[in-house]
């Protein structure tokens, strides 16, 4: 999942508004548009659609820096706000800070992928995730078919994770439905 979008209005295949819209249906990630569109009404259009900032042609490389950091940071401190700095459960620890995650005290080495989805599982612990749900938290709608990069994924983490993956004690199958983790 991308930290920023840079969106222009003017897109050759389509309207960049419908494109913020559609964004906005499934993730929270900071929109900054670039657009040599002036008019008031175009401006208030991409913000109602869910745009964080509007940028005019031509700008500085250094004001759109600036406004990048600024994004950036109101994402950060959203989240910081929202969500611990460190989730616990059983013997694993995942530090959403350092992006550091232990099992049994022993350092787990995990992909950008398989770490997305471990905390997407740990934040919702106890709750059973469909598959669909799960596909688009972590890879985005256009995966929520494919079930098979998530049995490849979970199957992965549970080598990383699970004393013994075969019977995992923690990420949980809840056959045809998706998957749970344990919290104890």
């Amino acid at each position: 999942k991308p930290d920023l979008l840079l969106v222009d209005l003017g897109l050759p295949d389509g309207d960049g508004v419908k494109v913020i819209r559609r964004i906005r249906d499934w993730s929270p990630v900071p929109i900054i548009v670039l657009s040599a569109r002036t008019m008031e009404e175009q401006k208030v259009a991409a913000l109602d659609a869910g745009a964080d900032d509007y940028l005019t042609k031509p700008f500085g490389v250094n004001e759109l820096l600036a406004r990048i950091r600024v994004a950036l940071r109101h994402a950060a401190e959203t989240a910081a706000g929202d969500a611990p700095a460190r989730i616990e459960i059983g013997p694993l620890r995942i530090d959403l800070e350092s992006r550091e995650v232990t099992a049994d005290g022993k350092p787990v080495h995990l992909t950008p992928i398989e770490y997305r989805l471990l905390v997407h599982l740990a934040r919702n612990a106890g709750k059973v995730l469909t598959h669909r749900q799960i596909l688009k938290e972590v890879w985005g709608p256009p995966y929520v078919e494919e079930t098979h990069y998530l049995r490849v994924f979970m199957a992965q983490l549970r080598r990383k994770i699970e004393i013994d993956p075969a019977r995992p004690r923690f990420l949980v199958t809840e056959q045809g439905v998706g998957y749970r983790l344990k919290e104890s």
